[in-house]
């Protein structure tokens, strides 16, 4: 594109391209069950160096720094405000070996690799070295969803992209801070003095904003519909003040102000959190996109053989070794071991904080500055196509796939969770029945099922339960407004078309009606509880049958006159749970799951004769 063309393109169509190439891009990743950092990536580059469409330096001229700077910075503080010190002290051994150990041992190791193989300077190499300890928990998580891995080895690599987010980024903000009072001071002892001295405003500034959020929160002070905004405002608002009392200390402020509240127990923590992770995902999206539209060819012309060599050398080398050295004793089986070393996918936010502080370091004169942001999008690339396809292979051949189906996870113990519980697991579908009373879970306990004791939405079901094993939810309790309150809270991460839940029993009135936005979808029969357990008692049963070419599904609606289907599991794999009228598949080879009426000894023999012939399996519960 010309310079004239480009010099056309109105200031906010760009932003408008830049919104939708990245949740455009985001959809598009997930409709096609994709990385979203890929087709992000893809995106960046097509309109950016490929077509020209977008070229943010030229378009946004002295705003594009700023941009990224404040979107960075809700970034980092996102970041943590997701680590709580509870949640750490809880973590396994495992996990608290590879934040404890592995962190700062992947800081040395990778720092070296890049100032060794990728030749950066030992101050781009320190930067860049912290900010590598990231392993993108925007990233892991839809892996782990697709290779089902068992609950141990799909914890340490959650918890430990979690958990590492923050410090990782915190490891970096400290680098440059540390790079940059030694560039501007004229000794090493007044660069020391002056690191210090911007780590302690830094640090009070952090405290001293979220406790004045905190305790404006808890005294009322703000009312709850201005709660996000204020929080938005204020960490605008410490992240320039901080900037301005000593530069570049701002980043570091607002991680700690994130940590302050993350641990201040706050009653509307939550729903904070939640906004802000939406927020975020936009700003993370923006800035990927900007960073990739911004790279021109003549960079992207810089990635050599030693781009390469290093990226090689942090999935061999700076990947394993932190890993494995910080196992060494613990209890945790090689093959797990193996399989976390090996598994170490880069995310957005790598890239975000990568460009930003590569910018900064070639300001401060340090030329090769300017090759951080491209080496991070290399790795970025090469480890999220790398594991996306590997992952799931490298943990069947190891042995550590939990199931092929993803699992049900059924809130509330009776004995007609149990029955479904049963049929779903002669499908193999993994089965988790949850209850916060322990007798309620007797039945269940004796018939071999997962169970869980205790509130599912507490925090020790936070961090016991590995809810990536499940991706679909059954409230079944006989309390419709527990039942609804969990399915209410649990849709965003679930989504809402797998959550599911018995009908309320006072739907009829008007009085007692909760509104349509509140619960999940209606299940099977649309039965309360006490008619589904009911129902049971008169002798219904969940029957497994799997139709064929000869066995059809109008044959099987011919023989189960009166059944309800509840779910299929399809040839393929595609595991679903039904509505209300919604049919299930036709497909031969489909395993149907229906609530069928019982029948006499001898017209259940009859039909055990029939099955026989058309190759109908009729496995009871």
């Amino acid at each position: 594109m010309t310079d004239a063309g480009v010099a056309g393109i109105d200031p906010v169509l760009g932003f408008a391209l830049v919104g939708a190439l990245g949740v455009g891009s985001q959809w598009l990743a997930w409709r096609l069950k994709l990385p979203g950092i890929v087709v992000m990536l893809l995106a960046g580059l097509a309109a950016g160096p490929g077509l020209g469409l977008l070229l943010p330096s030229e378009q946004f001229g002295a705003l594009m720094q700023p941009m990224l700077a404040i979107a960075v910075a809700i970034i980092l503080f996102e970041g943590g405000m997701t680590l709580n010190i509870q949640s750490l002290r809880d973590a396994t051994v495992g996990v608290r070996r590879l934040v404890l150990i592995g962190a700062p041992l992947g800081w040395a190791v990778s720092a070296l690799t890049l100032h060794w193989v990728a030749g950066l300077s030992w101050e781009s190499s320190a930067v860049f070295g912290g900010i590598l300890i990231v392993t993108g928990p925007t990233v892991i998580a839809p892996l782990l969803r697709q290779a089902r891995l068992r609950k141990r080895p799909a914890a340490l690599l959650q918890w430990e992209a979690i958990v590492n987010d923050p410090i990782g980024a915190l490891a970096a903000v400290l680098a440059f801070e540390l790079v940059s009072v030694l560039a501007d001071a004229s000794s090493v002892g007044g660069a020391l003095a002056d690191l210090a001295m911007g780590l302690v405003v830094a640090t009070l500034l952090g405290v001293a904003g979220g406790w004045g959020l905190v305790q404006a929160f808890r005294r009322g002070q703000v009312p709850e519909y201005m709660k996000v905004p204020v929080l938005f405002v204020s960490v605008l608002a410490v992240f320039a003040l901080a900037d301005s009392v000593l530069h570049e200390s701002g980043l570091l402020t607002v991680t700690i102000m994130g940590l302050w509240i993350a641990n201040s127990g706050l009653a509307s923590y939550t729903e904070m959190h939640r906004f802000k992770e939406q927020a975020t995902i936009l700003l993370v999206s923006g800035v990927f996109i900007l960073l990739a539209a911004n790279m021109t060819v003549e960079t992207l012309a810089t990635l050599d053989w030693r781009a390469l060599a290093f990226v090689v050398a942090v999935i061999l080398v700076a990947r394993p070794l932190p890993v494995l050295v910080s196992m060494l004793g613990s209890n945790v089986p090689w093959r797990e071991r193996v399989l976390v070393a090996f598994t170490g996918p880069r995310g957005v936010v790598l890239v975000a904080v990568a460009g930003l502080f590569g910018e900064r370091l070639a300001a401060l004169g340090i030329e090769d500055g300017s090759r951080i942001g491209t080496l991070a999008f290399a790795l970025v690339a090469a480890t999220v196509v790398l594991h996306g396809f590997t992952l799931t292979p490298m943990a069947r051949a190891l042995g550590l796939i939990a199931s092929d189906t993803p699992g049900v996870l059924i809130v509330g113990g009776s004995r007609w969770a149990t029955a479904l519980g049963l049929a779903l697991k002669k499908l193999e579908v993994p089965v988790l029945v949850a209850d916060p009373n322990h007798a309620h879970l007797r039945h269940a306990r004796d018939a071999g099922l997962e169970t869980f004791f205790g509130d599912i939405l507490s925090e020790a079901a936070e961090h016991r339960l590995d809810l990536v094993s499940y991706d679909k939810l059954l409230t079944a309790t006989d309390n419709d407004a527990y039942n609804t309150l969990v399915a209410t809270d649990l849709a965003p991460e679930f989504g809402r078309e797998h959550v599911f839940q018995l009908k309320r029993g006072r739907e009829a009135s008007s009085r007692h009606a909760l509104p349509a936005t509140l619960g999940g979808q209606r299940f099977g029969p649309d039965e309360t509880f006490f008619e589904a357990n009911a129902r049971l008692a008169e002798g219904w049963e969940f029957r497994v049958t799997r139709l064929s070419e000869e066995f059809t599904l109008e044959d099987w609606r011919a023989h189960n006159p009166g059944a309800v289907p509840v779910a299929d599991l399809g040839p393929n794999g595609t595991f679903r749970l039904l509505g209300p009228g919604q049919p299930p598949k036709e497909t031969a080879g489909t395993r149907l799951v229906a609530l069928i009426p019982a029948r006499e000894d001898r017209q259940e023999a009859a039909r055990a004769a029939d099955a026989d012939k058309t190759g109908e399996s009729t496995d009871s519960i």
